[in-house]
């Protein structure tokens, strides 16, 4: 961590409140990303080669199209091979098909929502799980709700892979302390009140039930109602329950120690007087959902999160291509 971007925390791991000696400070994901894109670079130094990444574009959608454009500008800073492949949405089940048995690619993602809905959720599961660098593969979000780390539990030789969105978030909320180093592992959001504001199945939903696992109490948003993530009274449960709550967006703001929103829209705004003082505020919409008073009140402010987003899919290809490499060895033993 750099402490010069961070300086609101403190050696336990504290969020400190902001104060009129201590503003708000800004971080931006470039700062955040710096030492996972070192650790890509690291990672690819080992393996020798470039790992092979295509990314399938099959929707007018400007956000997917910058994320898209994103991930080609990252890999070739790093290092690693991208293609896009721009195809019609009729024929993109076909397409991942073909990608899906090419030996030549390593990892593979789809730029959604193509169809919307349920469709778009069978997408996902077409696509190979060992090339699944998104993570949204049934295996890989069972294991995220059910909180199992390992695909291989017994020898943790294969990390699961997680949604690189989700994952993003909670990479930017170690970096900014609010995770308790000092706490084991896995309960290091003990004691903290975080509220998400997104349920969606690709990135929200699962966000909260990450918190939840590592002991956060979490407040889901969305239009229709606020539900509670938790890992039961005094973490005690192994991975999280949900329970719908009879409270407002106010009320559980004022508890809540992180905002954290990704609503698509031009016209959502976070309201500003909602917020406590001195919360963690991340924003993972490519539109901005806080005004620019949230700097009134947060203590820290991280307006956007794809430079982050991007490197935790590229450690995705990386975990991939070491879980494959650990099943080979195994079948060679």
């Amino acid at each position: 961590m750099d402490p010069n971007s961070a300086s609101n925390n403190n050696s336990t791991g504290t969020v400190a409140p902001a104060s009129n000696a201590m503003p708000c400070r800004t971080i931006l994901a470039s700062t955040i990303a710096k030492p996972y894109v070192q650790e890509l670079a690291d990672g690819l130094a080992v393996l020798g080669r470039q790992p092979k990444l295509v990314g399938f574009l099959a929707n007018d959608d400007p956000a997917a199209r910058m994320y898209a454009d994103w991930s080609g500008k990252t890999c070739s800073e790093i290092g690693f091979d991208y293609e896009l492949r721009v195809v019609d949405k009729d024929v993109l089940e076909e397409a991942i098909v073909d990608a899906n048995e090419d030996d030549n690619v390593d990892g593979i993602m789809i730029y959604f929502p193509v169809f919307g809905g349920g469709q778009d959720q069978y997408l996902q599961q077409v696509l190979s799980k060992d090339k699944d660098v998104e993570g949204l593969s049934h295996l890989y979000v069972q294991n995220l709700y059910h909180n199992t780390r390992y695909l291989d539990p017994e020898t943790k030789m294969q990390k699961s892979i997680l949604p690189c969105t989700p994952l993003a978030n909670v990479k930017i909320l170690e970096y900014l302390g609010v995770y308790n180093p000092i706490l084991p592992y896995g309960n290091r959001l003990f004691g903290r009140t975080i509220t998400v504001v997104n349920r969606s199945e690709i990135v929200g939903r699962p966000l909260a039930a990450l918190l939840a696992n590592d002991g956060a109490t979490v407040y889901s948003v969305d239009i229709t109602g606020i539900q509670k993530f938790t890992r039961g009274e005094g973490i005690k449960l192994i991975k999280h329950h949900v329970a719908e709550v009879d409270l407002s967006l106010q009320e559980v703001a004022a508890l809540s120690d992180v905002i954290i929103t990704g609503v698509p829209s031009k016209q959502y705004k976070f309201p500003t007087e909602f917020i406590k003082e001195g919360a963690v505020c991340v924003n993972f919409s490519s539109e901005k959902n806080f005004n620019p008073e949230i700097k009134a009140k947060a203590s820290l402010y991280v307006p956007s999160i794809g430079k982050v987003t991007i490197a935790m899919l590229l450690r995705n290809l990386l975990r991939l291509i070491n879980n494959k490499q650990v099943r080979l060895s195994k079948t060679h033993v």
